[in-house]
């Protein structure tokens, strides 16, 4: 557990350095077209940073945050090792349902911004192998049958 905060700290100080060596020295002519086919600027040309990433725009993956606290409230079992919302990924390690003997681990893909089965991919894993289709599809409609409660509840508010 130590080794990976220090993993960790050792990586948000390369990314905190990283983004300090910014070019801050805009070039017009780096934004001028050439006559002909368009030139391509290279991103340390564009002015761009690792900050822009976070600002928004048009390439910014969106989650279905219904979505994203349901698969979270039904896989609360599952210590989770990763969760990223930029991509829509959840990744967990493996656990225990109250009651149960099996022990599962889970990736949860949420692929769209739309409160739909089609923006949920869920792959469930025993230490044995991937589970059945039947109890993948059962968790996959127990986080849609919890996000539908979490939109009603918040459309009451």
């Amino acid at each position: 557990m130590q080794f990976s905060r220090i993993t960790g700290s050792l990586a948000l100080t390369a990314i905190v350095a990283l983004a300090a060596c910014e070019n801050r020295g805009l070039r017009p002519e780096a934004y001028e077209v050439e006559s002909g086919p368009e030139r391509t600027v290279s991103p340390v040309d564009s002015g761009t940073s690792l900050f822009d990433a976070f600002r928004g725009g048009e390439s910014q993956v969106k989650v279905n945050r219904f979505l994203w606290t349901a698969t979270l409230d039904v896989l609360d079992f599952l210590p989770v090792d990763n969760a990223d919302p930029f991509t829509g990924v959840i990744s967990t390690g493996y656990g225990r349902p109250p009651g149960g003997g099996q022990s599962y681990r889970a990736t949860v893909l949420i692929s769209d911004p739309a409160l739909d089965a089609r923006s949920l991919n869920v792959a469930l894993q025993t230490r044995s192998g991937p589970v059945s289709a039947g109890t993948q599809r059962a968790v996959e409609d127990a986080i849609l049958a919890r996000a539908r409660q979490l939109r009603i509840r918040a459309e009451n508010y």
